[in-house]
Parts: structure tokens; C-alpha cells; sequence
């Protein structure tokens, strides 16, 4: 799709600070071509303001980045032609119906040839034929989801830079939406996605993890689960009792988390006494659990990297 040979995406030391505040902290980056690569973050961590720079609604303090080998500064017009971007709060007129959402969308890209035609193939694509006298002010969030990527790729965008593009919707329309992006990946556009949902950061080719404005971890999703500075251990049977509290206290514990009945423990890779100091633990209150060594989870890997941030 695209005749740049690099990577789609790169930027070296990208900084962006609002006054005395930094909110993307000199980020190295590359982002393959035809990928969905996926940033995840907790709120306030850079994601967006990352998302702004590369689509030239911010320019960088420090540093630069590249799309498709062009200057994000310098060729901000020329870049903006070959991508879509879709912001976290839905931006599109409300008072408008689904038609006239698309057709202007299509007049501010100054799209050619048969519009109508590739209207109509969007609004079929996107499952809006029955809606397209409805005001988007309207539709549900799903709907609006749909329409706002049928605008988004309306002028068939190499780059689409999603910004929490899911937040407001249901689960389904989250797994359909998601089936979605992996077509447009396979035809050939490279997807930059930013999120605070584990299930999805695991769907992603790629991934960045971003605390404070900080890059602080990247690889697949798989790469980073097998390589996580912890050991995990898993605890069942101690709900109700003040075990996990006890946990979180110890000095050698990384993080506790309790998922339904289970509580999963990190503690510091290769710590051969962990097991033992958190059987002894159990029984000096006597709690009778279950304890088990287990694989790391994305999650997991989260909060050993943002953690470890935070404790800079």
C-alpha cells in the first residue's frame, strides 16, 4: 500500500511538554508497516498526546518522528492525506444524519471520482445502510463507533490512529470492531491503537506500554509476558481473610491483585524463598490456600513495568 520500505512509524526522543509538565517523555519508536500496534497506559500517561503529535495536531517540543519517512513538522499536510484518525470522544455533527456526516467528511478529504459509490461501500461495511437518515446525535455508542470508523476510513487511510476508539461501547461491538481492524490490517493499513483494556493489548501485533510519559516496556504481546522481571504465584482459598493485605505489605512482594477468588502475587524473578515465605505466611494466620507458580499475564507485565516507573 505504501512505497515507503521503513517502518511505517518512527520517532527518536519525542517529547512534548504543556509548561512545566511532560507528557510524552522522549520516546524512541518504530512501528512496522501493516501492523495493529497498540499503546497501553493508564489515563495521563502520554497516549494521546503521543497520538496528536504523529498526526500533526501537536508539535513535538524535542525530538522527531517520522510517517511513512515524512517529517511529522515539516510534512504535516502531506501526512495528513494518507491517515485517519479517530479521537476518543466522538467528533462528528451530531445534528447531521449518517449520509451527511459522510458526505462532508468526504468534501474536507476532497475526495474524488465516485463518492457516492465508496459512501455507499462504507455504509455497507460498516452496517449502516439502515441508518442513513438517523442524526448521529441520535445512535447508540456502538453506532457511533461504526460511523466514526466509516469516516475515519473513508479516503482508505494507509496510517488510522485509533485513540481509545472503544471505551464507550458494548463487548460485542467491541469483538466486531476488532475483527474489523484486523481486515483493514490485512488489506495493508498499518493501526495504531491506544488502550486501557488488557484483551485488547493482547490482540495487538505489537505493543507499547507507557507510564508517566515514559516508553516502558515494548515487544509482542507474548515477548513481553515470557520476559517479565516476575515470578507469579496464585492463592486460592484466602478470600475473606486479611491475607491479601498481609501480602502487599511484605517488602518482597511486587504487586497482589485479586481476580474473583483467586489472589495472584508477583514477586521479584528468582526469588527461591517466595514460595516459602508466602506458604509460612499463610499458615502463621492459619489460612488454609492453595498455592500455585503460574505464567505471567499481560496484566501482570503491566504492573511490573509501570511500577517499576513509578519508582524512579
Amino acid at each position: 500500500m505504501s512505497s515507503h520500505a521503513g517502518p511505517a512509524i518512527s520517532a527518536r526522543q519525542l517529547t512534548r511538554k504543556f509548561g512545566a509538565k511532560v507528557a510524552v517523555d522522549h520516546i524512541d519508536l518504530d512501528v512496522p508497516s501493516g501492523r495493529i500496534y497498540g499503546f497501553l497506559g493508564p489515563n495521563g500517561s502520554g497516549k494521546s498526546t503521543t497520538l496528536r503529535m504523529l498526526c500533526g495536531m501537536l508539535l513535538p517540543s524535542e525530538g522527531h518522528a517520522e510517517v511513512f519517512g515524512l517529517s511529522i513538522v515539516n510534512d504535516a499536510e502531506a501526512i495528513r492525506r494518507r491517515l485517519g484518525y479517530m479521537p476518543q470522544k466522538f467528533s462528528l455533527w451530531e445534528d447531521l444524519t449518517v449520509d451527511e456526516n459522510l458526505q462532508f467528511i468526504s468534501e474536507l478529504n476532497g475526495l474524488k471520482g465516485d463518492v457516492a459509490g465508496r459512501i455507499a461501500e462504507q455504509r455497507k461495511t460498516y452496517d449502516l445502510d439502515g441508518l442513513r437518515k438517523q442524526r448521529a446525535g441520535t445512535m447508540s455508542g456502538g453506532q457511533k463507533q461504526r460511523l466514526a470508523l466509516a469516516a475515519a476510513t473513508l479516503h482508505s487511510p494507509e496510517l488510522l490512529l485509533l485513540d481509545e476508539p472503544t471505551s464507550a461501547v458494548d463487548p460485542q461491538s467491541r469483538r466486531d470492531f476488532w475483527e474489523r481492524l484486523f481486515q483493514l490490517a490485512d488489506e495493508g493499513a498499518t493501526i495504531l491503537v491506544s488502550t486501557h483494556y488488557m484483551d485488547e493489548a493482547e490482540r495487538c501485533h505489537g505493543l507499547a506500554i507507557l507510564a508517566e510519559g515514559r516508553l516502558v516496556a515494548e515487544g509482542t504481546p507474548r515477548d513481553l509476558m515470557s520476559a517479565v522481571d516476575a515470578d507469579v504465584y496464585e492463592i486460592e482459598g484466602a478470600d475473606g481473610t486479611d491475607a491479601p493485605r498481609l501480602i502487599r505489605e511484605q517488602p518482597w512482594v511486587q504487586g497482589a491483585a485479586q481476580l474473583g477468588l483467586r489472589l495472584r502475587v508477583l514477586v521479584a524473578r528468582g526469588d527461591t524463598q517466595a514460595e516459602q515465605k508466602l506458604r509460612a505466611l499463610l499458615q502463621a494466620r492459619g489460612i488454609d490456600a492453595r498455592l500455585t507458580r503460574t505464567h505471567a499475564s499481560l496484566e501482570d507485565v503491566f504492573v511490573v513495568a509501570t511500577r517499576r516507573n513509578h519508582g524512579r
